[in-house]
């Protein structure tokens, strides 16, 4: 698997800090982001490389933010407690890593857009634990999700579509390529993720092919609601000159079953290429599993036992509206795209002030 900018080789490489200089010759500062997700709290603390950057530091806890919340239109309390400690935590490893306030990317995505008392969640975190978390819109989330992914896109492709599956909410963006360039031509939200689409569809015992096809249904309808409609762009994954590009816990999961993995190993999941087939016959292995095999699996484990196949079930109602037999596998997305985006704006040269010409002296001057 070929190296991409802003992805170590080596997963012991998060724990082990380069030494990557800057212009003086000083140790390149450390950069952080922070992404507070539906299902999930992640933190990851980089430096920056000649490639992209190296990560030092990261941290992953599911939290479970917005459970319920399709319900009630409200954080529910234990849930907020739930991530208010995840966050301390990365607040804790913020500071012991030395990470300065201006090289901090912290955001909140679909649970604290969504709920009624998101706002009142982020303000309680910024006065407990310092963390100043800015709530991005769908728009945002999904440029970012694309910035960190699109080194995973296979350079003979003329056109992607880069999925990034989260827990209350599911970002597609459309690419084509432009040269050597790729331009995001369309995009969309679905309002469905793992979370809400499990909630929408709880798992019955004995569950069977109609309960995981109401589930397919359920978010092909969302993208059909989207409205996205380019006969161009359909002709290249009919033509099999595109491809899917997967990001998400599910996804990874989802290709942790097909490899037989005895424990996760991002090595190798990330950048995996899984066909169409892969991707349905390790579904009907989890279908086949049930909740009690599922949770014992080493890449899904108990708290991911319920959602998984939702996942699964995402995947499967995008494949069958944007046909491709090709999906390469991302264990990076959002908080990948945080830390390239500030490491390149830092890069740009700070805008001079033009003069300007009068006659005499200003009056502050005199």
């Amino acid at each position: 698997m070929p190296e991409t900018h802003g992805a170590p080789r080596r997963r012991d490489e998060r724990s082990q800090p380069s030494r990557e200089r800057d212009a003086s010759g000083r140790d390149a500062p450390l950069y952080g982001a922070l992404d507070l997700g539906t299902n999930n709290c992640r933190l990851l603390i980089a430096r920056p490389s000649r490639d992209g950057f190296r990560v030092v530091d990261s941290f992953s806890r599911i939290v479970r933010l917005g459970e319920g919340l399709s319900r009630t239109g409200r954080l529910d309390p234990r849930a907020m407690d739930r991530a208010y400690d995840a966050l301390a935590l990365c607040a804790d490893r913020i500071v012991r890593k030395g990470v300065e306030s201006v090289r901090l990317s912290a955001v909140a995505t679909q649970a604290c857009r969504a709920a009624e008392n998101g706002p009142e969640f982020i303000d309680r975190v910024r006065k407990g634990t310092g963390l100043r978390l800015r709530i991005i819109d769908p728009a945002e989330e999904a440029r970012l999700a694309v910035e960190g992914c699109l080194n995973l896109i296979d350079p003979k492709a003329e056109a992607v579509l880069i999925i990034d599956v989260g827990g209350g909410s599911t970002e597609l963006s459309w690419l084509k390529r432009e040269d050597a360039d790729w331009k995001t031509t369309a995009w969309m939200s679905a309002p469905l993720g793992v979370v809400t689409l499990a909630e929408r569809h709880p798992e019955p015992e004995g569950a069977g092919e109609d309960w995981y096809e109401a589930m397919v249904g359920d978010m092909g309808a969302a993208i059909a609601a989207g409205g996205i409609e380019d006969a161009a762009m359909m002709e290249l994954f009919l033509a099999d000159r595109a491809h899917l590009v997967g990001t998400s816990g599910a996804i990874t999961s989802l290709a942790g079953i097909h490899l037989n993995l005895p424990r996760y190993n991002r090595d190798r999941v990330d950048g995996l290429w899984m066909t169409r087939g892969d991707c349905e016959a390790a579904a009907e292995r989890l279908k086949a599993l049930g909740p009690d095999g599922r949770a014992k699996e080493a890449c899904i484990g108990p708290d991911r036992a319920d959602l998984v196949l939702a996942g699964a079930a995402i995947l499967e109602a995008i494949q069958r509206a944007w046909p491709s037999e090709r999906v390469r596998v991302a264990d990076r997305g959002l908080r990948e795209g945080l830390l390239l985006q500030q490491m390149r704006e830092d890069k740009k040269p700070p805008k001079r002030r033009r003069r300007r010409r009068g006659r005499g002296r200003s009056p502050a001057a005199t």
